[in-house]
């Protein structure tokens, strides 16, 4: 996989609110009503993230949940991350 150059990656943010680029990956926390409704919305993320083969490092905090997504054997952001952002993002 490729590497994304800052202005692909900036591009690419700009139709993904919510998410910000820290370091060499892009970041999300999501708040939900509860703990319940925070693993509920963590199941449907790790069912894309099966789906799309990409696996996303993740936090939950009762009902904030912390989504990173960086192509590790990349060593930094590919096209890859923001697919899987997309797709997460338009979870309800």
């Amino acid at each position: 996989m490729t590497l994304l150059t800052e202005d692909q990656i900036s591009a690419r943010l700009g139709s993904l609110p919510g998410w910000e680029h820290q370091g060499d990956a892009i970041v999300a926390t999501v708040t939900r009503a509860d703990f319940r409704d925070a693993l509920l919305y963590l199941g449907a993320v790790g069912y894309l993230a099966e789906a799309a083969n990409h696996h996303p490092d993740i936090a939950i905090s009762w009902n904030k949940v912390t989504l990173t997504l960086s192509t590790h054997s990349a060593g930094g952001l590919t096209g890859a991350d923001f697919d899987l952002a997309e797709r997460i993002s338009q979870l309800a």
